[in-house]
C-alpha cells in the first residue's frame, strides 16, 4: 500500500527508507532526523554542486532518485524493487541464461529443475552454477572421471590395498550391520558367487557404510585423497579451501564441519530379486553435498540382469528425454539411480510416509521421524501415490560414471 503521508515512521524498514529518502529527492525540508541532507549548497564541482556526501544517504537517495518521478508520491512496490527475485517463467530464465552464458555447455533435466553442466573443464561453469545454487537447485556435472587416476578406484585395487581392514557392512534389505573384513565385501563386488547369502539363499545387498571418512580417509588413502581433491567439480565451491565455500572462511575458534570425503560403496540391485530396495534410503543431509561416481562395477554370475536388462529397468523410470538419450549412448556407463525432492516438500513427504506406515500396520510413535530415521526407500508405486495424493513430484536422475551430483542442504534424496 502507499506509505501514509501522516506517518513519518513507516511500518517497515523499507517503508522508512523509501519515504524519507524520497522526500530528500522531492525537495522536502521535513525529512526528519533519520537522514542528513545529501547535497550541500556549496560551490564544489560535480552534480548540483555536491560536496562530500554522507555515503549511506547518498546511496539511498540515488537509488530512490532513479525510481521515483518528481511529480509522484513514493509508493511501496516490493516486487518491482527486488531485482533478483526468481521468476516463475522457466523459459524466460533459460532464454536469459543462454544469452549470458553462451560459452558454457549445459542442459536442463528433470523438468528444468536440475542444471546439467556437460563440460567439466570450463572455468566459467561456476558463474552459471551460482545462478542455480541461489535458487536451491541440484546440479549435475559430468566427466569428472576423465581427470582422475582411474586405476586407484577399481574394486580390486582398493581390496588389494585395504582388504585387511575391518569395517561396518550394512545389509540394505533388513538394516543389519555387521563388523567384518572389507575384503569379503570387495571380493563380491563384481563376482556374485562370492557374495554373502541370507537365510532363504538370496544374495545379500551390502553396503560398505562411509568407510573411510573424514580425516581417516586422508590418513588411510593419501593418494586417493589427492586424486579426488584435484578432480572436484566447481572447485570455487566444492574444494575445502574454495573461495566460495563458506566453511573455508570460518574462524579458527569454530568447530569446522566434517567436509569429508567419505567413500560410499554398495552392490547394485541387478543381482537381487527385490528391485524395490535402495542402498541409501530417503534422508536429508544437513550440509551441501557433492557425490562423485568414481567407479561402476559390472556384476557377473547367476541371476544377474544383463546390461540390456539393466537398461530396460532404468527406462521404466520416469525419465526425461535427455536421460533416455544418455542411456542409449554406448560411451556412457550408468551406475546409480537417484530420486531427489525439494526441501520444501519435506513435511508433505513425512506426513505421507506416516500414513503409509499406518496402512501397513506399523507402529507410528509421536517422536518417530521417517526421514530422520532413514527407514524408507520410496518405491515406484509409492512415488506415484505421493504425486497423486500430495502433489509432490519426484526428480529422477541417473548418475553415470564420472558424474558429480551436487545437492543443496535440506534436499531429500534416496539412491
Amino acid at each position: 500500500p502507499p506509505a501514509s503521508q501522516n506517518n513519518e515512521q513507516g511500518s517497515t524498514l523499507r517503508d522508512l527508507l523509501t519515504t524519507t529518502a524520497g522526500k530528500l529527492r522531492l525537495g522536502s525540508t521535513d525529512a526528519g532526523i533519520a537522514f542528513a541532507p545529501v547535497y550541500s549548497t556549496g560551490t564544489a564541482s560535480g552534480k548540483s554542486g555536491r560536496s562530500m556526501p554522507n555515503i549511506l544517504d547518498d546511496i539511498i537517495a540515488s537509488v530512490v532518485e532513479n525510481k521515483i518521478p518528481p511529480n509522484r508520491a513514493p509508493k511501496i512496490n516490493v516486487k518491482s524493487e527486488i531485482k533478483d527475485e526468481p521468476k516463475d517463467d522457466k523459459k524466460c530464465i533459460q532464454d536469459d541464461y543462454s544469452k549470458r552464458y553462451s560459452d558454457i555447455q549445459y542442459s536442463w533435466i528433470c523438468d528444468k529443475h536440475v542444471l546439467w553442466l556437460r563440460d567439466h573443464k570450463n572455468n566459467n561453469n561456476w558463474k552459471l552454477f551460482k545462478e542455480c545454487w541461489k535458487q536451491g537447485r541440484p546440479v549435475l556435472v559430468s566427466g569428472m572421471h576423465k581427470k582422475m587416476n582411474f586405476s586407484l578406484w577399481k574394486a580390486e585395487s582398493i581390496s588389494l590395498d585395504f582388504g585387511n581392514q575391518q569395517a561396518d557392512i550394512l545389509n540394505c534389505k533388513d538394516s543389519i550391520i555387521s563388523n567384518t573384513n572389507v575384503k569379503e565385501f570387495w571380493d563380491g563386488f563384481e563376482d556374485v558367487s562370492k557374495r554373502q547369502k541370507v537365510k532363504n539363499g538370496e544374495t545379500a545387498l551390502l553396503k560398505l557404510k562411509d568407510w573411510p571418512s573424514g580425516e581417516d580417509f586422508k590418513a588411510m588413502m593419501p593418494a586417493r585423497y589427492e586424486d579426488l581433491l584435484k578432480s572436484l567439480p566447481l572447485p570455487e565451491y566444492c574444494s575445502p579451501e574454495g573461495k566460495l565455500n563458506l566453511a573455508s572462511h570460518l574462524p579458527g575458534f569454530f568447530v569446522r564441519p566434517d567436509l569429508g570425503p567419505r567413500l560410499c560403496s554398495a552392490y547394485g540391485v541387478a543381482a537381487t530379486k527385490d528391485h524395490d530396495i535402495g542402498t541409501t534410503n530417503l534422508h536429508i543431509e544437513v550440509s551441501d553435498v557433492v557425490n562423485i561416481l568414481v567407479y561402476v562395477g559390472i556384476a557377473k554370475g547367476n541371476g544377474v540382469l544383463s546390461k540390456s536388462g539393466v537398461l530396460k529397468k532404468l527406462e521404466e523410470e520416469d525419465l526425461d528425454d535427455l536421460l533416455r538419450k544418455r542411456l542409449k549412448d554406448s560411451s556412457e556407463l550408468p551406475g546409480a539411480l537417484w530420486h531427489i525432492y525439494a526441501g520444501k516438500d519435506a513435511d508433505k513427504i513425512r506426513e505421507f510416509l506416516q500414513k503409509i506406515a499406518k496402512e501397513q500396520g506399523l507402529e507410528v510413535l509421536p517422536e518417530h521421524d521417517p526421514i530422520r530415521d532413514q527407514s524408507w526407500y520410496v518405491n515406484k508405486k509409492l512415488r506415484q501415490r505421493l504425486f497423486e495424493e500430495y502433489g509432490v513430484k519426484t526428480c529422477t536422475v541417473i548418475q553415470f560414471l564420472g558424474d558429480a551430483i551436487i545437492l543443496p542442504a535440506g534436499a531429500l534424496h534416496q539412491v
